[in-house]
């Protein structure tokens, strides 16, 4: 197949992402060799022998080993977990439930009980991580619902006898559930109580001098930033989040916003530096146990993040590329989509791309389908959706597919 850009169904996902990642930046082969000699730091073999595995990489024949897989990564932008994921060694659901060791009932007969057991405490921080697991795809009012009864039930042990330690705990776990409350409150729209629970969040957080639950807070109030067009506002949030928990997963998640902010703000410099720091700081952190918990720095979700600002700096192919290995990630192999939202979201980006070339036809039918999802974060689909009315508005909009498409939108917005 020489230097092209098929892709083989029985190549490794990896193999085909290095072949994607330099068709994208309109590589050859020996390009890529050159520039993986560029960003090593050890003298590499000639050039000749690079490229000869280069070639086997490629086509899906060898895996390169753990030295190579990072300067891989490295060369093309992003982290070695997001390029090369380890294998799941495990099911989240079965193993909560089995690290419980409890039924619900017998978690709220415990709760009632005069005095809080450490076989309680452990219950619920199981049960928080379950509802933080079930935040990409669960719907929304369920979730609510359910973490805003569990949010009741934790606080109500402040009345209780705790140790100072117990004490502690009590506040993380209603600090993470308040989190996870909150973001599914700004998810639905409800932006003012969205607020509300992100400020007690942080004040959780702070009380129970747990860094990191402060830290996603302040992320938290990037996010709404970012989705209510106030740039400087994400900035500041951002670097707040930062100085309170710099070695945090949630330091990762407050650059990428940065990123966002920056690109949407026009400045390509600092993009780049932002997303070189947060790929930085993600490689040094340990691979997260479960990927799916909403407060983790999940390696994947690096290329959602270069997605968005590659998209707004209108370098089409690399979104174009992004999107698709967003997409691919974010389903399993029966088609089921375990991250919907980030689906959405990369279906607008290959909208975007689809309009910026001509293809209105591929444009709206990409826009269409991210609307469809039963589980949305409105606020960032709608930010994400009126990048594509806008510029379909401007170009097609007499055409009667995107006419069709705009009105969809605003429906929703309203």
């Amino acid at each position: 197949m020489g230097d092209g850009t098929m892709q083989s169904s029985d190549r490794p996902a990896w193999a085909a992402r290095m072949r994607s990642e330099r068709a994208a930046r309109g590589w050859s082969q020996g390009d890529a060799v050159r520039a993986l000699r560029a960003h090593s730091r050890e003298a590499l073999p000639a050039d000749s022998t690079l490229l000869r595995n280069w070639k086997r990489w490629e086509a899906g024949g060898s895996e390169p080993d753990a030295f190579y897989k990072t300067l891989i990564a490295e060369t093309f932008g992003t982290v070695t977990a997001a390029f090369f994921p380890p294998q799941a060694s495990r099911d989240a659901d079965s193993a909560l439930l089995a690290g419980s060791g409890m039924e619900t009932l017998e978690i709220l007969a415990r709760v009632r009980a005069s005095d809080v057991s450490p076989a309680t405490l452990d219950a619920l921080r199981i049960t928080a991580d379950r509802l933080c697991c079930e935040y990409p795809y669960l719907p929304s009012d369920q979730l609510y619902a359910e973490g805003h009864a569990w949010l009741r039930r934790i606080t109500s042990l402040m009345d209780r006898r705790l140790t100072l330690a117990q004490h502690r705990e009590v506040l993380t776990l209603a600090g993470w559930v308040a989190l996870l409350v909150g973001c599914v409150e700004y998810d639905m729209g409800q932006k003012r109580a969205a607020e509300g629970t992100r400020k007690a969040a942080l004040s959780l957080g702070n009380e129970a001098g747990n860094a990191a639950v402060s830290a996603w807070a302040h992320e938290m109030r990037a996010w709404y930033a970012l989705t209510q067009g106030d740039y400087r506002s994400v900035i500041a949030a951002a670097e707040a989040g930062e100085a309170a928990a710099p070695n945090d997963g949630a330091a990762v998640q407050l650059v990428a916003q940065q990123a966002k902010a920056w690109a949407r703000l026009g400045d390509r410099r600092q993009v780049e530096a932002s997303l070189d720091r947060g790929r930085r700081l993600l490689e040094s952190l340990p691979y997260p146990e479960d990927t799916d918990h909403h407060f983790v720095a999940d390696p994947a979700k690096f290329d959602f993040y270069a997605m968005d600002c590659y998209r707004i700096a209108g370098e089409d192919r690399l979104a174009e590329m992004y999107a698709n290995e967003v997409i691919r990630s974010s389903t399993a192999p029966n088609g089921y989509e375990r991250k919907p939202m980030r689906v959405a979201e990369a279906r607008i980006t290959l909208g975007v791309t689809a309009a910026r070339s001509g293809d209105v036809e591929a444009a709206v039918a990409h826009g269409r389908q991210a609307l469809r999802g039963e589980r949305k974060s409105l606020p960032s689909l709608l930010m994400c959706s009126r990048e594509l009315t806008n510029l379909l508005g401007k170009r097609y909009a007499k055409q009667p597919e995107v006419s069709a498409y705009l009105e969809e939108v605003r429906s929703l917005a309203a």
